[in-house]
């Protein structure tokens, strides 16, 4: 499987092989949005952190798009509009949602494919057309300029109409299923979710995480929704925090420093992005690991340990800095 960024500019560079069409304006904003996020990650963490904010699960405990009330989903397309102008600092738009390189541009934003939901006032506008879907793990962002015989007849009360299947190739893509962050709880083995959501106490949960989750990105909104306590980040850290609980069972809690990145790297585990964190177990690096990747920690080679190794204590990590 390829890193988190690589996959996301593997998915621009194959929205890029489709024609792009003799309109000036539409290239324009093309061309402005890929040089304001060229890998796509920022556009990527903005979908992630919308869902996170509609779950809102340092409150509610939830992790699921379809435990949201129906107010909560019809609010999210606003959500991403308002979120993604915060990240990028759009213009307001004359007409329409925003102005990017001087062009109006409208947002629309669906869970599901292909349900833009286009009001009459975008006829003959750009629409930025987003769709992300949390049990997939996929995001797509494309550019349309919106015409009427291209839009099913059907209308709503809103007098709003939705792109006919057969013209959805009309869509210029900037990412087409791109890689969405993970939401690692939602896609957990029933049973292990069932565990970490099991102890009362949530320094207690976070530990069953870190358990269980191994060798994957958790962020802080997944922490957040498992500790559902305001000093949730305390109680990853060491000095009685998950990193300090778990250490004598040979796990280590990297976090997004550049020297727990590169312990990652050499273990060729995931590397933590911003605001995540990575567990893994750890053996010392015996005979029988000669060809496992190692790092090297507290003067010992170290290695990531296979299922039937025995626990033992984990070394301390490095010193950290903070990540560039």
């Amino acid at each position: 499987m390829l890193p988190f960024d690589e996959d996301i500019q593997a998915a621009a560079r194959i929205a890029q092989q489709g024609l792009m069409p003799d309109d000036p304006q539409l290239i324009e904003v093309c061309e402005r949005i890929r040089l304001l996020d060229p890998s796509g990650k920022r556009f990527a963490s903005v979908l992630r952190d919308t869902i996170d904010q509609l779950l809102n699960g340092e409150v509610t405990g939830r992790y699921d798009w379809k435990t949201l009330y129906k107010t909560e989903k019809t609010h999210a397309g606003t959500l991403v509009e308002i979120n993604l102008q915060r990240e990028f600092k759009f213009d307001d738009g004359i007409a329409m949602d925003y102005q990017i390189a001087g062009v109006d541009v409208d947002c629309k934003y669906s869970q599901n494919f292909g349900g833009w939901m286009i009001p009459p006032e975008a006829m003959g506008h750009l629409c930025l057309l987003v769709w992300a879907d949390d049990y997939r793990t996929l995001w797509s962002a494309g550019l349309l300029r919106i015409q009427p015989e291209w839009l099913n007849r059907g209308n709503n009360r809103d007098l709003k109409l939705t792109i006919k299947a057969e013209h959805r190739d009309k869509i210029t893509w900037l990412w087409q299923e791109a890689p969405l962050p993970e939401n690692v709880l939602l896609h957990m083995d029933p049973v292990d979710r069932a565990a970490v959501f099991a102890p009362a106490s949530g320094q207690g949960r976070l530990n069953e995480l870190f358990r269980r989750a191994q060798n994957r990105r958790i962020g802080r909104n997944v922490v957040r929704t498992v500790a559902q306590q305001k000093d949730y980040m305390k109680r990853v850290r060491g000095n009685g925090g998950s990193r300090s609980a778990l250490r004598a069972e040979g796990i280590l809690i990297m976090g997004d420093y550049d020297s727990h990145r590169t312990v990652a790297r050499n273990l060729e585990v995931a590397v933590p992005g911003e605001g995540e964190f990575v567990s893994v177990r750890v053996v010392p690096a015996g005979s029988r690991h000669a060809a496992a990747p190692q790092v090297e920690l507290d003067g010992q080679n170290w290695t990531v340990a296979e299922e039937d190794d025995p626990a033992c204590a984990a070394p301390l990590l490095p010193t950290h800095t903070a990540a560039a």
